[in-house]
């Protein structure tokens, strides 16, 4: 068996999603935590010196960069659990809401960076995409792939172990069982699978980090005011 390398940071949801693939797809790998975002090791560099960005997956010496294209990869290579639906118009959807959510991860954060009237609309932003993700994309399904975790569930699983500790650090609740109902079970079956529960960052220590950086988010908006 050619030898798989994961290399990571650990809060980061990105290499999270990956971490979880390999996991459900039963991938034994090297995981090579990275000092980021100072002290890139220069095999980080060498691997993937387009974004010089975890998550890097290297198979056999192969360097694969981009976490919803590694997702596909690991989908290819090891087809046991599969992430996306064999159906062609069914994958398409999968993909669709795979990259919809992916592209607002980033946004989404933008409340737990942001201070005053920005950080107002960046709530109700974050209030806007949570009602587009849970009306068009996970509907009336028990997970966003239907019965079984799929592709956009891993990129949405960022809620649990990112989104969570920045509401703790902020002081905001999205995801509740009376504003978004179907996304508030949907937490909790994601939650509750055994392979995504053994494998999240403690809690308690995702939010010490994320303190730590929204004191600097802080410290530079008032620099830049």
């Amino acid at each position: 068996m050619d030898e798989v390398k994961l290399f990571g940071f650990w809060p980061s949801p990105f290499s999270r999603r990956i971490i979880w693939a390999l996991k459900l797809k039963g991938v034994n790998y090297e995981y090579i935590e990275e000092d980021l975002p100072h002290n890139k090791s220069n095999l980080l560099l060498q691997y993937n010196p387009v974004h010089k960005m975890i998550p890097v997956l290297v198979h056999g010496g192969k360097a694969i960069a981009e976490s919803l294209v590694i997702l596909e990869y690991i989908d290819e290579v090891w087809p046991q659990n599969p992430l996306l639906p064999n159906d062609p118009y069914e994958r398409t959807v999968a993909r669709f809401w795979a990259k919809f959510i992916d592209e607002k991860t980033r946004p989404m954060w933008e409340f737990f960076q942001k201070f005053g009237e920005e950080q107002e609309k960046a709530i109700n932003n974050n209030f806007e995409i949570l009602r587009t993700i849970e009306e068009y994309g996970l509907g009336e399904k028990k997970f966003f792939g239907g019965d079984k975790i799929g592709v956009a569930d891993l990129v949405f699983g960022m809620v649990i172990h990112m989104l969570v500790p920045m509401e703790e650090a902020v002081g905001v609740k999205f995801i509740k069982a009376d504003t978004f109902p179907r996304l508030h079970a949907w937490m909790k079956n994601f939650s509750e699978q055994p392979t995504i529960k053994d494998n999240v960052p403690d809690l308690n220590r995702v939010i010490d980090f994320l303190k730590i950086r929204r004191e600097t988010y802080r410290i530079s908006a008032h620099h830049n005011h």
